[in-house]
């Protein structure tokens, strides 16, 4: 398998996700769509790192790699980059806190204006 074909597979299961987050959201489970949207973010940035030689690390934002090795990503512009790398840290911090919650928040309480 090549990383060609590696890059590919995890586009391909980042649009299986876009379909599940669509039930969480008609469901009003925004917990689950913000944990998702940062799942699918994360399989098309380590996607896009996979497709252009870089090794994947072992946790969820990958987003600084890419604008690490903006250079190797022909064809996207680095604002796009940038703000990849923006909205996957801003997802893993939400990610964490709709996953484990706090003593004054909880998960299933999450609003859809944050899911959206």
């Amino acid at each position: 398998m090549t990383n060609e074909d590696l890059a590919q597979s995890y586009l391909r299961k980042s649009m299986v996700r876009l379909d599940v987050l669509d039930l969480f959201f008609k469901k009003q489970d925004y917990s689950d769509v913000i944990r998702e949207a940062q799942k699918i973010v994360e399989l098309c940035l380590k996607g896009v790192l996979r497709y252009v030689g870089i090794e994947l690390p072992k946790f969820h934002d990958v987003g600084f790699l890419l604008l690490e090795h903006h250079w190797r990503c022909k064809g996207i512009a680095l604002r796009d980059i940038k703000k990849m790398a923006d909205i996957s840290k801003r997802l893993r911090k939400e990610r964490e806190l709709v996953f484990y919650g706090d003593i004054d928040f909880i998960p299933t309480d999450q609003s859809e204006v944050k899911a959206r």
